[in-house]
């Protein structure tokens, strides 16, 4: 029998697909709500067209915004039903007329614009990039997004410097140890902020200084243990991003890329979400001149017309990842199967590093 269903095909466009060749597994969020309500649906294949390559996943990364979507507070979503993802790799399995960057047979890695939680992905050759025999799928889908980010924030807008300090809200986590590493190689010392039962191994790590974000007021412990930072990255929002942007130094820059303070539990909570709007700063321009200080702001699922850019960046990232200076942290997989208990593992702050998907 055919399947056919209303689904977001490897394009990421929502349409009525029949079945003519095998069935995709995907992850889908079936409505709003907390992490049972992710579901494996099977869907329609879809054929590769000129410039496109076609990747069977071997992994496929999770980030906050994913969950984010399955609450209902990310807008860039595609409609529920759907399925999100920004990140796979895997292994070249068709490739379009005229694309000659990648051949049948290739370990890749590539950034999607939603329809990452797939068992196969086709996607135009430019988001696709090779990767190293060295890396497994599930290190290779923990780069494009967190590195990415963390990159254009440390290294294209903020201009880290040997001997500056770096305050990485949340450092355990995905884009945390991305930005970590990135310091590190730049020469940069590093305060970060994680859970007690991270702070050894951050510390083994390479974090100078690590405040137990629950226990204490991150403002007050940066002042007592460097006095004020260079750079805050901030994913928190709300009134958080006040405390960071006090922290700077003459000549500081905070980079505002979340909001992960204003979904606090598994589901979508409207007084959390208009209580974080609210107590979000204001900044104004004569404020800002006079104290010599920069902010700005992250979103990378809003560069997708710049992929060209982007592709740039990350090239220059795996360059960094073939010399040894940047390493994925893999905290865990999840098969398909355990997706929602991903999503709540991620929620519940528990995970160390990335996150990935295994179809």
């Amino acid at each position: 029998m055919p399947i056919v269903a209303e689904g977001w095909d490897g394009r990421g466009a929502q349409v009525p697909v029949a079945a003519t060749v095998r069935p995709v597994r995907q992850v889908w969020i079936s409505k709003r709500g907390g992490p049972e309500v992710l579901e494996v649906r099977e869907t329609e294949d879809v054929a590769v067209a000129a410039g496109e390559v076609a990747i069977e996943v071997g992994a496929a990364g999770v980030n906050f915004a994913d969950i984010m979507a399955r609450i209902g507070l990310y807008p860039d979503a595609p409609p529920i039903p759907c399925v999100v993802g920004y990140e796979v790799a895997g292994t070249v399995s068709e490739v379009g007329e005229g694309v000659t960057a990648v051949a049948v047979g290739d370990r890749v890695l590539c950034m999607t614009r939603f329809n990452g939680y797939s068992s196969r992905v086709v996607v135009p050759e430019i988001q696709v990039v090779p990767i190293t025999a060295g890396l497994s799928f599930e290190q290779a889908a923990a780069i494009p997004v967190n590195y990415l980010t963390a990159w254009l924030m440390l290294v294209k807008l903020g201009n880290v410097e040997a001997g500056e300090k770096v305050l990485v809200h949340s450092v355990g986590g995905g884009v945390g140890q991305a930005a970590l590493q990135i310091c590190k190689w730049r020469g940069a010392t590093v305060i970060g902020t994680a859970s007690k039962g991270k702070h050894e191994r951050l510390l083994e790590l390479g974090v100078d200084h690590v405040i137990d974000y629950r226990n204490e007021d991150f403002e007050v412990a940066v002042r007592e243990r460097v006095g004020s930072v260079d750079i805050v990255l901030d994913a928190l929002g709300g009134a958080n991003f006040s405390k960071s942007y006090r922290l700077l130094a003459p000549m500081g820059r905070l980079c505002m890329f979340g909001v992960s303070s204003m979904a606090p539990g598994t589901t979508r909570s409207l007084v959390a979400a208009v209580s974080g709007l609210v107590r979000m700063p204001r900044f104004r321009p004569v404020p800002l001149m006079d104290a010599n200080r920069g902010v700005f702001g992250v979103n990378l699922g809003h560069l997708w017309d710049d992929v060209d850019k982007l592709t740039v960046m990350l090239a220059a990232i795996m360059e960094r990842v073939e010399a040894g200076d940047l390493k994925p942290v893999v905290d865990r997989s999840f098969s398909f199967d355990e997706a929602g208990e991903a999503h709540a593992y991620i929620q519940a702050r528990k995970n160390f590093g990335k996150i990935v998907l295994t179809p």
